[in-house]
């Protein structure tokens, strides 16, 4: 089993940290329009930032994928937890990409696209941008080899 960069867990909180400035910001802007009160989007960031840097850190520790010989294993899930098996000859096409945070982390996600239903896709964040690379590399060869040269 891998796990993830450990420079993911600062995507996470950025990220998080991000979205806790903006619901404080307007639970602060309808409080200060209301009330003419500060205060209350201060607590929303504090409380919705601590929550998010915490369950970043579970997030990190228990996020694993592994490579087997015929499929993608993935196990992740703080409150509920999801363990994933991709067989390979279910994979369409698989994505490398690298969103601004996850670029000024050097870090980048591979997003794997499954046959099936709608929103069929497992994604990996928090790899560098070379082992994004060879796991793409690797997962389309193993497709390939899964359901001949048309599969990817």
């Amino acid at each position: 089993m891998r796990s993830l960069d450990p420079r993911v867990r600062y995507v996470w909180v950025t990220q998080a940290l991000l979205t806790a400035a903006v619901l404080g910001a307007i639970v602060g802007g309808i409080a200060y329009a209301v009330e003419r009160l500060l205060w209350p989007g201060v607590v929303v960031f504090a409380l919705f930032g601590l929550v998010s840097v915490l369950l970043a850190v579970a997030r990190y520790r228990i996020w694993r994928y592994q490579v087997r010989t015929d499929s993608l294993f993935l196990d992740r899930g703080v409150f509920t937890r999801v363990r994933t098996v991709v067989p390979y000859v279910r994979i369409q096409h698989v994505d490398a990409n690298r969103g601004p945070v996850e670029r000024g982390a050097g870090l980048a996600t591979v997003v794997v696209y499954t046959a099936g239903s709608r929103g069929a896709d497992v994604t990996i964040p928090g790899l560098t941008p070379e082992d994004a690379e060879e796991l793409q590399e690797r997962l389309k060869r193993l497709a390939i080899v899964a359901e001949g040269e048309d599969a990817v």
